[in-house]
C-alpha cells in the first residue's frame, strides 16, 4: 500500500470513529433526555393514550415521575428534581383525587402519612442530600402509593416500589399486584393489567354503596369535630355567664364560615389554585390565626377559674359594657374553627359526588347527626358543671385544639413548600401516624413540635402564674429578661394579648429586647410604681358616655 493510500484509509478510520463517537453521545444524550423526561399532569398522562382506569395506572403513572425526579437529581438538577416530586404531588396525587380517596376509603391519617413522604423526598433535594437519600425516599413512597392503589382497586392489602433506575420496572410491578388469594383477581401479575374488583373505588370517583357511605361519614365526623368542639364550649361559656343573648353572634359566625367555605372552594377552583401550593398555604396561614385567637381565649378563660376572679369578672361585665369586645373575640373563633374545617370538606367531596349521591349525602348527613349530638353533650351537660371544673375544661380543650392546629397549620405550610420538613428516623418511630395523632396534630418532623413543645412550655407557666394572688415586681422583671422573647412576662402580668404577639413574633428576636428593657425597668423602679403600672385603667360605661353629651348640651 502506498504512502498515499496508507493516509487515506487512517483518515477513513478516524472519520468512522468519530461518526461513531458522535453517534454514540448522541444515542447516549437521547437516552438520558428519555430518562428525564415526564408527564407533570394527569390531564396530560390521560391525554396521551397511556392506561389510566385504575389506580394502579395512576400509581404506575406517578413512578415514571419520580424515577425522572432521580434522574435529574443524579444529573444534578436539584431544583428540577423537587419539581418533577411536586408534579407528582400536585399533578398527580391531588388532582386525581387520590389524596382525598385514601383519606375516605383507607384512614384519615394515610394522607397525612403521604403527604409527610412527600415532602420527606423534597426535603432531601432542598437540603442537598446524596442521590441515594433521594433514591430511599422515592422507593418508600412509591411503596405506600401501590400499596393504597391496591387497596382502592380492590386486588391486595399490600404493595412494593415500582421504580426502577434501569428504566425497566417490570420486576417490580410484578410485587405490586400484590392479590389476595381470597380475591377474583388472583392471577393478575402485572399493574398494568388489573382488573378492579367488585368493591373497587373508580378513579376520581367514589365506590359502591356502603363504601361511599362509611367514606362520606368518616370526612365530615373527622373534620367537624374541631369546629364543634370549639362551637360548643363557646355557646356553653355564654350560656354559663348568663350570655344568652349574645349566641347569636356565634351563630352568624358559623353561618357566615360555612358561606366563606364555599366561596373559598370557589375561588380556589376557579382561580385554578385548588390541588395546589397555594391552597396549602392559605390554610395553614388560617390555621395558624386560629391558633393566636383560641391560645388566647383559653388563657382568659383559665384566668377566671376561681370563683372569686368570676364573681368579680361578673361584676364589672355588669358595671361596664366592655363585652362587645369579648363576643367578637368569642364569634371570631367560632368562625375560624369552621371556616378552617369548611373549605376542605367541600374540596374533599367533590371526588365523591361522581358515585352514588344518595350515599354521599346519607353519609354526610349522618356524620352531621353525630356532630349534633356531641354538640348538645357539650351544651346542656357542661353548663352543669361548677365555675371551677367548667373553665378549667373548656380552657384545656381550647389548648388542645391550638395545639392541633398550629401542628396543622405548619404542616399545610411544609406541603405549600413555605417551609422545608426535617424528620428524623428516630422521631418518626417515636411518633406513629394515625388518626389519633393527627387529630392531635402531632407529627415526626421538628417543625411541628418545636413551636408546639414552646406553646406547652409557656401555658404551664401561664398555669403555674394563675396560682399566685399577687405580682412580684421582681418575678416579673427575671422573667422579662430571661424568658420575655416568648412574652411569659406578659402572661405573667395577665397581658395575654401583648404575650401572644410576643410569641408568634419570638423568631424575629424583637420580643427578646423588648423583654430585656422591660425586665431592666421592673428591677429598678419601686413597688409602689410597679403596682401603679398594674392598676387596670377605669373604663367608661355605654350609658355614662351617653349621659356626657347630653350634661354638655345643657
Amino acid at each position: 500500500m502506498t504512502l498515499t493510500g496508507r493516509k487515506s484509509f487512517l483518515s477513513r478510520i478516524c472519520m468512522t470513529f468519530a461518526a461513531f463517537l458522535m453517534l454514540s453521545m448522541m444515542t447516549g444524550f437521547n437516552a438520558f433526555a428519555a430518562s428525564t423526561d415526564y408527564i407533570a399532569t394527569w390531564d396530560e398522562y390521560k391525554n396521551s393514550g397511556s392506561p389510566s382506569a385504575t389506580w394502579n395506572d395512576v400509581a404506575n403513572a406517578m413512578d415514571s415521575v419520580f424515577e425522572a425526579a432521580d434522574a435529574l437529581y443524579q444529573n444534578g438538577d436539584a431544583d428540577g428534581a423537587f419539581k418533577a416530586v411536586n408534579a407528582g404531588y400536585y399533578g398527580y396525587y391531588e388532582t386525581t383525587g387520590f389524596e382525598r380517596v385514601a383519606m375516605g376509603y383507607i384512614a384519615g391519617s394515610r394522607k397525612t402519612e403521604v403527604e409527610l413522604q412527600f415532602s420527606s423526598a423534597k426535603a432531601v433535594t432542598k437540603n442537598n442530600g446524596s442521590t441515594d437519600e433521594l433514591w430511599e425516599e422515592l422507593n418508600k413512597l412509591s411503596q405506600m402509593i401501590h400499596e393504597d392503589a391496591n387497596k382502592l382497586d380492590g386486588v391486595g392489602s399490600t404493595g412494593e416500589s415500582g421504580l426502577s433506575r434501569d428504566g425497566d420496572s417490570s420486576d417490580n410491578a410484578e410485587k405490586n399486584a400484590d392479590v389476595s388469594a381470597d380475591t377474583e383477581n388472583s392471577e393478575n401479575t402485572d399493574n398494568s393489567e388489573v382488573t378492579p374488583s367488585a368493591n373497587a373505588v373508580s378513579v376520581g370517583g367514589g365506590g359502591g354503596g356502603w363504601v361511599t357511605f362509611m367514606a362520606c361519614f368518616g370526612i365530615i365526623l373527622r373534620e367537624g369535630l374541631e369546629a364543634i368542639l370549639v362551637v360548643g364550649a363557646i355557646i356553653a361559656y355564654l350560656v354559663k355567664s348568663g350570655n344568652k343573648d349574645k349566641l347569636k353572634y356565634v351563630y352568624v359566625g358559623c353561618i357566615l364560615a360555612i358561606g366563606a367555605s364555599f366561596l373559598c372552594a370557589w375561588l380556589l377552583d376557579l382561580l385554578k389554585l385548588a390541588n395546589s401550593a397555594n391552597q396549602e398555604v392559605i390554610e395553614g396561614i388560617t390555621a395558624l390565626i386560629a391558633v393566636a385567637v383560641l391560645f388566647y381565649v383559653s388563657n382568659w378563660m383559665i384566668s377566671k377559674a376561681e370563683s372569686e376572679a368570676w364573681t368579680k369578672y361578673i361584676d364589672d361585665q355588669v358595671k361596664v359594657s366592655a363585652e362587645t369586645g369579648s363576643v367578637f373575640t368569642l364569634g371570631f373563633t367560632a368562625f375560624l374553627a369552621v371556616f378552617r374545617e369548611g373549605a376542605e370538606v367541600i374540596l374533599f367531596f367533590q371526588p365523591l359526588l361522581n358515585d352514588d349521591k344518595s350515599m354521599v349525602w346519607g353519609g354526610f348527613g349522618v356524620g352531621c347527626a353525630v356532630l349534633a349530638v356531641v354538640f348538645v353533650l357539650i351544651r346542656f351537660f357542661s353548663v352543669k358543671l361548677s365555675i371551677r371544673p367548667f373553665f378549667l375544661g373548656t380552657s384545656i380543650l381550647m389548648f388542645v385544639m391550638s395545639i392541633s392546629f398550629l401542628g396543622s397549620g405548619i404542616k399545610e405550610l411544609i406541603e405549600g413548600d413555605v417551609i422545608t420538613m426535617t424528620s428524623p428516623a428516630w422521631l418518626s418511630n417515636l411518633i406513629p401516624t394515625n388518626n389519633v395523632m393527627d387529630v392531635l396534630g402531632l407529627y415526626p418532623c421538628y417543625q411541628t413540635l418545636i413551636p408546639q413543645l414552646i406553646l406547652i412550655l409557656i401555658t404551664v407557666m401561664i398555669f403555674v402564674f394563675q396560682s399566685r394572688k399577687t405580682k412580684n415586681r421582681k418575678e416579673a422583671g427575671i422573667l422579662a429578661i430571661v424568658f420575655g422573647g416568648l412574652g411569659i412576662d406578659k402572661f405573667y402580668l395577665g397581658k395575654y394579648g401583648m404575650g401572644l404577639i410576643c410569641a408568634v413574633f419570638c423568631w424575629s428576636f424583637i420580643p427578646a429586647f423588648v423583654g430585656i428593657a422591660n425586665g431592666i425597668h421592673y428591677l429598678t423602679e419601686t413597688d409602689e410604681e410597679f403596682d401603679e403600672e398594674l392598676k387596670p385603667k377605669p373604663k367608661k360605661s355605654k350609658s355614662s358616655e351617653s349621659k356626657e353629651p347630653a350634661k354638655a348640651k345643657k
